[in-house]
């Protein structure tokens, strides 16, 4: 949903066989079956499946191999938020920090890590992990978020390092106010009050524009952009009042 919703079909208009990974079949069939629609019946590929479960991640790009032969762009875009603050019961707070480590950064680590023999075999690999501007500036009560979107950013400039003489390439966006289900939930009064005082451009962003960032780090114009942690949010973290 959301910005993965948005990428999977700017990377499909674009050309690339696509395949959608996601926690829900109704939402893996609706953006399948709508690119389908676009594209052709091999445009893109559906699997359900847990990134916190690592035999389903291990399925996933199995399938992903088996479907399409080979692997050139992986985009980790998983990602959930619950609040998580030091004042919370002690087993609240515990159960909310493992489940969202497990979905916002170690599935990033293990599905590269799983698709990097792919990858390797890709003449120019792409690597995209979507961080959030929450790794730069924090909101309290989301400790375990801003944990996890600050360590996409080391691990992502760290696998830049690493496989960077592979030719493969990993880079992270940090999304600033995004209109997706994830803010779904704050008013629209609030949202309009947030957007006008903290981000230059008086708005929240679209899904599409995170997703064409996205695609820009794929495109071989792109190929000596290596470790970076690019937001897209208006200006809203470089702003100081």
């Amino acid at each position: 949903s959301g910005m993965g919703r948005a990428t999977a079909h700017l990377l499909a208009d674009e050309g690339a066989h696509v395949v959608v990974a996601d926690l829900g079949s109704d939402r893996v069939d609706a953006v399948v079956n709508a690119i389908v629609d676009a594209h052709g019946e091999h445009a893109a590929l559906g699997v359900v499946a847990d990134v916190a479960d690592p035999i389903a991640l291990d399925r996933l790009v199995a399938e992903t191999l088996d479907w399409g032969g080979r692997l050139a762009i992986v985009v980790n875009n998983a990602g959930i938020s619950a609040p998580n603050s030091a004042f919370q019961e002690p087993d609240e707070f515990e159960s909310t920090w493992a489940h969202t480590v497990d979905v916002n950064l170690t599935a990033h680590a293990r599905l590269t890590r799983l698709a990097l023999p792919l990858l390797l075999d890709s003449p120019a690999g792409r690597v995209v992990n979507i961080a959030s501007t929450e790794a730069l500036v924090s909101t309290a009560g989301l400790a375990a978020y801003a944990a996890t979107k600050a360590g996409v950013i080391g691990l992502t400039k760290s696998l830049a390092v690493e496989l960077g003489r592979h030719g493969i390439t990993v880079n992270a966006i940090c999304p600033g106010p995004i209109d997706t289900a994830m803010t779904a939930p704050i008013a629209a009064d609030a949202q309009a009050t947030y957007a006008r005082r903290r981000v230059p451009l008086r708005r929240y962003g679209d899904p599409e524009e995170v997703a064409h960032m996205t695609l820009a780090l794929c495109l071989p114009s792109a190929s000596f952009v290596n470790g970076t942690a690019i937001p897209v949010d208006g200006g809203m973290s470089i702003r100081h009042t």
